[in-house]
């Protein structure tokens, strides 16, 4: 049961991350109509990207919490392995016990 609660909350953040990645790059475009100068659609630009990545972290933090507090249901309370945290898709037959690849770090792509 707490698996199933664990996967719709991940969901849920995912969902959210999601929602407030399009609303970041909603008002980024707004942002440039409206900017008279190339500064002031650059900095809508770098606004966006922070929001984005603000958006992700929050997601990931969500999902670790989630995770930290299945194992504490299975462990009795006791967290098995604090520096454990699922994979999206994990839920599909995987133990979830792996750590995600760079190719899904949203962090190596701004650098």
């Amino acid at each position: 049961m707490a698996s199933v609660k664990e996967t719709a909350e991940n969901v849920a953040a995912s969902a959210k991350s999601g929602m407030d990645k399009t609303k970041a790059t909603v008002q980024e475009k707004v942002e440039k109509m409206t900017a008279r100068t190339p500064a002031q659609k650059e900095m809508a630009e770098e606004r966006k990207q922070e929001k984005i990545r603000e958006a992700e972290v929050n997601k990931q933090e969500t999902m670790q919490s989630n995770a930290v507090e299945h194992q504490q249901t299975l462990a009795g309370g006791q967290v098995a392995d604090p520096g454990f945290y699922p994979v999206e898709g994990a839920a599909s037959g995987g133990t979830g016990a792996a750590r995600p690849s760079a190719a899904h770090d949203p962090f190596l792509a701004a650098r």
